[in-house]
């Protein structure tokens, strides 16, 4: 029987295909008749034969959020033992309505053996919020007519979601605490793009994810319903005063990939199983979803008075503490270094100063201060060290007091106070001591020049002499000094012109390289998949295809959308084909990185069609 059903769907195909230069081609607009301020509707054009070189119309007084979107649907029908078959190419725009009025969608065309094509004219009329009910019932109508037709591509609130996260809603002033957010999606979505970052008002913030890291995905089921979690942005804050502080909500935008399914039903269960598979009647359309996170309030509660110490300067966490000198034994005007290292978790690079006193008869100078910071993702920690360099100016011995450290320790819910050992220090007179005198301009030791001596020698050389009464002023020296500045500013004048006009080549230069620097990114790709390497070949064809518009556009990354990169093909003049083509390879490729669950996207078919759809634009631009 299954057998019996393949050959009978095939000849069908024989028979749609011979019957298809004697049908009628049409180029079809279908949309709503009316809609309401601010909402979204689709435009589709579908074509019953196979064309090429579609140009889509000029639209006026609509939002373009995504388009052209092309699928393909078909269709047989069965009667009386005769058996049609069709095959329906859908152009989808997605648009929203902007402001009240009657507009005109023109024309589009699309190009069929070699002949032009166009499609009907569509009017669609926009009213006021108020008669949104009645719109949407007015222009459902023209949705539905035919046998097949493609919805809407919408999505609700719960398909994809952004919340915030805090490890603690209650911390001490002080204390670190980590924000995350959460993406929680149903269904693929591509090019996560944050538009309005949280402040973070009252506290000290440090982002404890690198620009470059993977979204790292999970599975979680809420409320009966499966979705793919993943952290997009993970902040350590560390509060600086008590009190209800709130963290303000952070704005995302992304591409919702949505699949619309076909709705014709022919009658024969084979056929319609045959035909809900997507690669006939499935298409993916790209909705443009702004998102919006939850605000946080944050209550920090204030650090004890009791028991806190007098040198207590907001160090909250788990700390150690250690010091140490170069030397014990040292000369007048020889450096000494002490060296203080704190090293913990908690808010440490906020503490920027020791409670360090020195003998009287020491030269001392501001710290150094070495940082070795390590963020991870379940917070902060490292070590702060501080460098101070010492100059005794007198002979003698003398102590270092012990120097304390006091923190609040998380762990133990007190404050504690660390120590230092004394240190004694002799020190030797040093020769030239009356007369040598020591000079300072950094933190190291080999920064520190000794100038001067006790005597001061006799000058043995020759000694130049000038003739009495002769004046610098009018003389060949004070011209060359007059004159020189002037030559110099000349110069300089013309090397900065030379300077300004190869930067002004950068963005030339940058757009001459921008399919070499593409052939290295698709390289790599080659080489991940070689490896088997599939999140690494999909993230490389990913920023070979976006990196290669934003060099040859000289479009910034963070501006780049499916929406741009049409504006600017069509703007150069590309074909549509080509345009839709490179789209699609952009939509494949994203669609396959975020994909849920295992890829099963051919690694070597989307390689394939990045190669050949950058060397086909490089044909077009030239």
């Amino acid at each position: 029987m299954l057998k019996r059903s393949f050959f009978v769907f095939f000849v069908c195909l024989l028979l749609s295909a011979a019957a298809g230069y004697a049908q009628d081609v049409r180029l079809t607009a279908q949309s709503k008749q009316a809609v309401v301020v601010g909402e979204t509707f689709t435009l589709v054009y579908s074509l019953n034969a196979q064309g090429s070189g579609f140009r889509g119309p000029n639209i006026q007084g609509f939002d373009m959020l995504s388009g052209p979107n092309t699928s393909t649907s078909s269709s047989i029908r069965m009667v009386n033992g005769s058996t049609t078959m069709s095959i329906t190419y859908t152009f989808t725009y997605l648009l929203q309505a902007n402001r009240e009025g009657t507009f005109e969608i023109p024309a589009a065309s699309v190009n069929v053996n070699g002949k032009q094509i166009a499609s009907n004219t569509l009017t669609i009329k926009v009213l006021k919020n108020s008669n949104a009910a009645g719109s949407q019932n007015q222009g459902s109508g023209n949705q539905n007519r035919g046998g097949s037709s493609v919805g809407a591509a919408t999505i609700n609130s719960n398909d994809v979601y952004v919340k915030a996260f805090s490890s603690n809603s209650n911390p001490l002033q002080g204390e670190g605490i980590v924000v995350t957010y959460k993406i929680f999606t149903k269904v693929p979505i591509a090019q996560i793009n944050i538009s309005k970052l949280s402040s973070f008002s009252g506290f000290w913030s440090q982002n404890l994810m690198k620009e470059n890291d993977k979204l790292q995905q999970s599975t979680q089921v809420i409320d009966g319903e499966q979705y793919i979690v993943a952290d997009i942005r993970k902040i350590a804050l560390f509060p600086l005063k008590s009190g209800r502080l709130v963290i303000e909500p952070l704005e995302l935008a992304c591409v919702a990939q949505v699949k619309k399914q076909s709705k014709t039903r022919t009658g024969d269960p084979f056929f319609d199983d045959f035909f809900n598979d997507s690669f006939f009647n499935s298409g993916v359309a790209n909705v443009e979803k702004s998102l919006k996170s939850n605000p946080i309030v944050i209550t920090v509660n204030p650090l004890p008075e009791q028991g806190k110490p007098s040198d207590f300067s907001g160090a909250v966490g788990n700390f150690t503490f250690h010091s140490e000198v170069d030397k014990t034994r040292l000369k007048t005007n020889e450096a000494v270094t002490l060296k203080c290292t704190i090293s913990g978790r908690g808010n440490i690079q906020l503490i920027d100063k020791m409670n360090v006193s020195f003998p009287p008869d020491f030269e001392s100078y501001d710290p150094k201060i070495n940082s070795d910071i390590q963020t991870t993702a379940s917070g902060i920690s490292g070590s702060q060290t501080f460098e101070y360099l010492l100059i005794p100016r007198k002979p003698g011995t003398f102590t270092i007091k012990p120097i304390t450290f006091s923190y609040f320790d998380l762990d133990k819910k007190r404050y504690v106070t660390l120590t230092s050992p004394q240190f004694s220090l002799d020190v030797d007179k040093g020769s030239g001591e009356s007369a040598g005198v020591m000079t300072y301009s950094g933190a190291n030791k080999e920064e520190i020049k000794y100038i001067g001596s006790d005597i001061r020698h006799i000058k043995d050389n020759n000694i130049r002499l000038v003739k009495a009464g002769s004046s610098f002023f009018g003389s060949p020296g004070f011209w060359m000094l007059l004159v020189v500045p002037l030559v110099l500013f000349l110069v300089f004048l013309i090397l900065w012109r030379k300077l300004a006009a190869r930067r002004s080549d950068t963005i030339l230069m940058k757009n001459r390289k921008a399919t070499k620097v593409a052939r290295k990114r698709l390289q790599k790709a080659e080489e991940f998949k070689k490896a088997g390497h599939q999140e690494n070949f999909y993230i490389a064809i990913s920023q070979s295809l976006w990196g290669y518009l934003s060099d040859k556009f000289s479009i910034p990354m963070a501006e780049l959308s499916i929406t741009s990169v049409h504006e600017a093909l069509v703007y150069k003049n590309v074909s549509e084909t080509i345009i839709s083509q490179f789209i699609e390879t952009l939509n494949n490729t994203e669609f396959a990185r975020f994909a849920p669950g295992e890829k099963t996207v051919n690694m070597e078919r989307i390689y394939n069609e990045a190669l050949e759809i950058i060397a086909k634009m490089e044909r077009e631009l030239r």
